[in-house]
């Protein structure tokens, strides 16, 4: 869905064309750098990667993904609009005026959320976007070389006392790696580990994309019990389920009220038991820092994330018991249809449960997207749970903690010193090293793991969304770094990818512990990263 120019795009459209001109020639030599490469890589992966309905991501090849993550924002920055997610509209309508559709698109749209009997080929399932490829090469100036930065020495200069600041505390770790390479560039105690905050977002999204799969969706349902007149509203764990009128794409529980309405009419039945189902979920659902206004107790089956302000995204107050909650409103829009209730209570379906009608989020893909851009820990926390049931595990903070270092395990990541302790970062025992955060990341780019390609189009992009939206806006980094953000109290953290003056690709995670002023120590890492954005240091 494209949405139709705003006034505030047009107030700002001077200000972006500014910083379009001013990144394009180091996002065009990204181009010419990485082009040759990606021709190599789909080459290859064509050859090797059998043809069938799974396989479609397998041409969103890691250098197209990660080379397009620079280029969005200048293509974005050029030519506007952004849609509502703060996603790439733009990037997705240039890549279609340049090529037939080819992969998986990851940009949620309306219509995306799926119905119970819609196919994935229906208007209400995921459209195939465009190959990257010819993005790539369409808006380079080809004929240049595969360029890599090579030497670490410069970066050590202009990193190193930027990272002293007293402003980051009394300890710092940090990495920087070629992304083309893979080698390390810099590192400054980049294996020890450290309380990561939210960048452990990045670690879950990996662990939930390699575990669960790009297209994996998330079901929500309404089962009839023979012969009883219980209908149990099963909850899924999709954190992102709505009850509000314009759902934006995501699962209605409106749209499961109505299609549920007309089949309990269609059996004769106009008055039932109403029940849910969170058994797909275990263990103590508050988290371990008690009631937060940063998460809702978590649940299998929740509407709007529990908020209780009608906000969409941020801290919010939460309602205690988000199951019920979420149950007593599908049971109000039952009695608009002329369908008499029960106050629900909790039950289990069974095996006989009759599915009377069900609703899915968007792919995994959007929601991996969502939860990096916005820091979103509800998405986290079901995520990490989602990961321990598909892999065995016990669906609690424990088994989801070890389910996401399971999975990151079998991924050959480097996780000596890391301890995962939940899926969001609020957990102040959870440590990570920046080497694992680079790794990660370098993972998402790896031409054999197209399916972690959200990781890295989800990062909120510096001057422009998500947790960045405030950020960098005065400087050269507008548009250039995209990196997911981390803050508790005296924890500050920034990982991502750059791309640095000469067109090389970085990608880079800034640790910091003992801060003691969260504005000060994110300045300061700001700063850092746009020296790393604004270094020619090959």
């Amino acid at each position: 869905m494209v949405v139709p120019e705003l006034r505030a795009w047009r107030a700002a459209r001077p200000r972006l064309a500014r910083l379009a001109r001013t990144a394009r020639p180091r996002l065009q030599r990204a181009v010419g750098a990485v082009e040759e490469r990606v021709t190599q890589v789909v080459r290859a992966a064509a050859g090797r990667v059998p043809r069938s309905a799974g396989s479609r991501n397998t041409r969103f090849t890691a250098v197209a993904a990660t080379a397009g993550l620079a280029l969005a924002a200048g293509v974005v920055t050029a030519t506007g609009p952004w849609d509502s997610s703060g996603q790439r509209t733009a990037e997705r309508d240039r890549a279609a005026a340049l090529e037939h559709a080819g992969g998986t698109d990851h940009g949620r749209r309306s219509g995306t959320s799926r119905t119970s009997g819609t196919s994935d080929t229906s208007a209400g399932g995921p459209r195939p976007a465009p190959s990257a490829v010819p993005v790539l090469v369409g808006l380079g100036e080809g004929g240049n070389q595969v360029k890599s930065a090579s030497d670490g020495h410069a970066l050590a200069g202009v990193l190193g006392p930027l990272l002293a600041d007293p402003a980051l505390g009394a300890r710092q770790s940090a990495a920087v790696v070629d992304v083309t390479t893979g080698e390390r560039l810099y590192g400054r105690d980049a294996d020890d580990a450290l309380t990561p905050a939210s960048t452990t977002k990045i670690a879950t999204a990996v662990a939930a994309l390699s575990a669960l799969g790009a297209d994996h969706r998330l079901t929500t349902r309404a089962a009839l019990e023979p012969g009883t007149g219980e209908v149990i509203l099963v909850g899924g764990g999709d954190p992102t389920l709505t009850a509000r009128e314009d759902a934006h794409g995501w699962a209605s529980l409106r749209t499961l009220a109505d299609a549920t309405a007309a089949a309990l009419a269609k059996r004769g039945l106009h008055k039932v038991t109403l029940s849910y189902d969170t058994t797909l979920f275990d263990g103590p659902a508050l988290h371990p820092i008690g009631v937060n206004d940063n998460l809702a107790p978590v649940s299998a089956l929740m509407a709007d994330e529990a908020r209780t302000d009608g906000s969409s995204g941020g801290p919010a107050p939460r309602v205690g018991e988000p199951a019920a909650d979420a149950a007593r409103a599908f049971g109000r829009l039952l009695s608009a249809h002329g369908i008499g209730v029960s106050a629900p209570g909790p039950s289990k379906a069974t095996g006989r449960a009759e599915t009377l009608a069900s609703v899915s989020s968007p792919p995994l893909s959007d929601l991996v997207e969502r939860m990096l851009t916005n820091s979103d820990n509800d998405i986290a926390e079901a995520l990490a749970r989602q990961t321990a049931a598909a892999t065995g595990g016990r669906a609690d903070f424990a088994g989801g903690a070890d389910a996401v270092a399971a999975q990151l395990r079998k991924l050959g990541l480097p996780l000596t010193g890391a301890a995962f302790h939940d899926g969001s970062g609020l957990d102040r025992d959870d440590r990570l090293t920046a080497g694992l955060l680079t790794a990660l990341l370098l993972k998402a780019a790896d031409p054999a793991h197209p399916e972690l390609r959200p990781v890295l189009s989800g990062l909120p992009v510096a001057g422009f969304t998500g947790t960045l939206a405030g950020r960098y806006t005065s400087d050269g980094a507008a548009g250039v770094v995209r990196a997911k953000t981390g803050t508790l109290t005296g924890v500050n953290a920034l990982a991502g990818t750059a791309v640095d003056r000469d067109g090389h690709l970085l990608a880079f995670a800034f640790l910091a512990e003992g801060t003691t002023s969260p504005d000060t120590a994110q300045s300061a890492l700001d700063r850092t990263a746009t020296a790393l954005a604004s270094c020619g240091c090959g």
